[in-house]
């Protein structure tokens, strides 16, 4: 097949912009110590791990910049000046803000802006901290969602698995809005039962065909994850999904906690059956983020 694309990375400057949480020291989140990636991680690097797996083309998701306006733009900068790279971005907003047309407009005078992000859950113990699953309750969350897809944006989901029935009530009043569902849902029980629970509740989301579901951020919740360990999440997400909307994406340099470029994309590789490399390792993605990634 043609070239990759990775539907879910990071890039991050500590110089240009300012995350909060990569200058946080000593601080363990719900994916574990940031320390090793608490610096830069610029196109060149990405591109030099992405590339030797076959990745000709990728999509920056925000990564918790503390002004999102100021993220994007530099993202857009990094675009301008790697044209030989094609790169959309996913960006943060307030969906609930209440100038939220006017901060959308100033995100899509930029051209790599294809959609936003906005978490509405990490893991039971931050969400506890954050109060970011309120976003399902409030009606301007909804609006938003809509306003966004009125304007040809999607959405970027992150959630558990636990908040997967009412988020979908939520969705199925913005079926114009195309939601790209995050790290597969962060199964983060890994036990049998908890596979087979977030197994039940993912169907409440694919059930909508106006979301797709990404094959990323599975090394957060089992650092030690292995091929066998991860097959049943990927064989759920395909069989309830189809190839058509699943995609493939690192989440480096978050996933860079726990495991190479290479040995990511080769147990991918092997776990999703080759008649379906074409959609979930380009397909989809190029589709959904309208890339236009060259052949």
């Amino acid at each position: 097949m043609t070239g990759w694309i990775d539907a879910h990375h990071h890039l991050w400057d500590l110089g240009a912009v300012h995350y909060p949480w990569l200058m946080a020291k000593g601080v363990t989140r719900f994916f574990g110590n940031p320390a090793p990636i608490q610096r830069d991680y610029l196109l060149g690097g990405f591109r030099t791990e992405a590339a030797a797996e076959g990745v000709i083309a990728s999509v920056h998701i925000q990564v918790g910049a503390e002004d999102g306006l100021a993220e994007a733009r530099w993202v857009q900068s990094v675009a301008d000046a790697n044209p030989d790279w094609p790169m959309a971005q996913v960006v943060f907003c307030d969906l609930t803000a209440p100038d939220l047309s006017e901060q959308l407009d100033r995100f899509q005078s930029l051209p790599t802006v294809r959609g936003v992000r906005q978490i509405v859950g990490r893991a039971p113990g931050e969400d506890a901290q954050t109060g970011t699953n309120a976003l399902l309750d409030d009606p301007r969350f909804l609006s938003g969602l809509q306003e966004a897809g009125q304007r040809g944006l999607s959405f970027d989901l992150q959630l558990i698995p636990e908040l997967m029935e009412k988020t979908a009530r939520v969705l199925a009043q913005a079926p114009d809005t195309p939601v790209a569902l995050c790290h597969a849902g962060s199964p983060h029980d890994r036990s049998a039962e908890g596979l087979t629970a977030w197994g039940k509740e993912l169907k409440h989301l694919s059930r909508l065909l106006h979301v797709t579901c990404k094959l990323s951020g599975l090394g957060m919740f089992e650092h030690n994850w292995t091929v066998a360990s991860v097959r049943p999440i990927v064989e759920t997400c395909l069989a309830q999904f189809g190839a058509d909307r699943v995609m493939f994406g690192s989440n480096f340099p978050v996933d860079k906690l726990y495991s190479d470029y290479r040995t990511l994309a080769q147990a991918y590789r092997g776990l999703v059956p080759a008649e379906m490399h074409s959609a979930v390792f380009r397909g989809t993605a190029d589709r959904f983020y309208n890339l236009e990634a060259p052949q």
